[in-house]
């Protein structure tokens, strides 16, 4: 199922990139453009994300928190990933 209609980005993608390191829309964005255009995409993207499409994540919740690093810290949708003006 598609993600982003914007970049043609599929769920099986953003999960391909949080396995990858990508754990957060951010990182998702920087990695395939998802979330960069219109910006509707970025709360489906912080709920994959959060459904255990990232692995490392997992660990961290799980008191691994050092696995992730200081730039992951959740923020809102609103905040995470603003569109680029074209």
């Amino acid at each position: 199922m598609y993600v982003c209609s914007c970049f043609g980005i599929t769920e099986q993608q953003v999960r391909e990139h949080a396995d990858k390191g990508a754990c957060t829309p951010r990182k998702i964005a920087s990695a395939c453009k998802a979330g960069t255009d219109c910006g509707s995409c970025v709360r489906r993207i912080q709920a994959l994300l959060g459904r255990g499409a990232c692995p490392r994540r997992e660990l961290a919740d799980q008191g691994g928190a050092d696995v992730l690093g200081a730039d992951t810290a959740l923020v809102p949708a609103s905040e995470a990933v603003a569109p680029v003006a074209a």
